[in-house]
């Protein structure tokens, strides 16, 4: 249950000419998922974003992939986002800061959350070529920056994703997902020695 003992739920919608996405999301869940992006790939990180968070997803999302996945991919993290801004509420009682290093076989990646209120994002390492690579025939690498700049954005978090090593694209991309996952599952936590207070010497986030 959350720190106010009320549910932390959103449902989210957005429409443009250019996709259109819903996004129910429950920061206090078990981890399960409904993903359904029209993007293979990208199914599969989302799944594991929710799974290794414990944050229920279900996320029907599409668009003009006819032309490049860009637009659904981008507006998905987008809605994705304010959903997480708006079920975390006035972030009373929460961590606020996460952290975890995740390895997937070669590949290893650091990430560190904070629901700071003022988005920032910092994202090195990837080996160079990285971000030319097509992922499963639709899912080209450099997205994965795109996707956590405009998750970030929108949910209000200062992130920080480092690739510390890696030579698989999958891996190198999966990895970061399951660590921000990690991370996002650390921050949004409600701590029991914080009680009801909001986690800032300014009292607001």
């Amino acid at each position: 249950m959350s720190p106010t003992n009320s549910p932390r739920t959103a449902v989210v919608e957005r429409v443009t000419s250019e996709s259109t996405v819903r996004v129910e999301l429950n920061l206090d869940g078990t981890g399960q998922s409904t993903i359904e992006t029209t993007v293979p790939f990208y199914n599969h990180m989302l799944t594991a974003l929710s799974k290794h968070s414990l944050i229920d997803l279900n996320v029907q999302a599409h668009g003009d992939t006819d032309i490049d996945v860009h637009h659904t991919v981008e507006d998905t993290a987008i809605v994705l986002g304010d959903a997480f801004l708006q079920a975390l509420g006035d972030k009373r009682g929460i961590r606020r800061f996460g952290q975890a290093t995740i390895p997937l076989d070669e590949a290893l990646a650091s990430a560190v959350v904070d629901v700071s209120g003022r988005p920032y994002v910092v994202h090195t390492g990837e080996p160079e070529g990285q971000q030319y690579h097509l992922i499963g025939g639709h899912f080209t690498g450099s997205m994965t920056r795109h996707v956590f700049e405009s998750f970030a954005y929108h949910a209000q978090l200062c992130l920080h994703i480092d690739v510390i090593r890696g030579r698989d694209p999958h891996h190198i991309v999966e990895a970061q997902f399951k660590a921000l996952a990690r991370a996002l599952r650390e921050a949004v936590e409600p701590d029991a020695r914080m009680a009801d207070a909001i986690p800032s010497t300014k009292g607001a986030l």
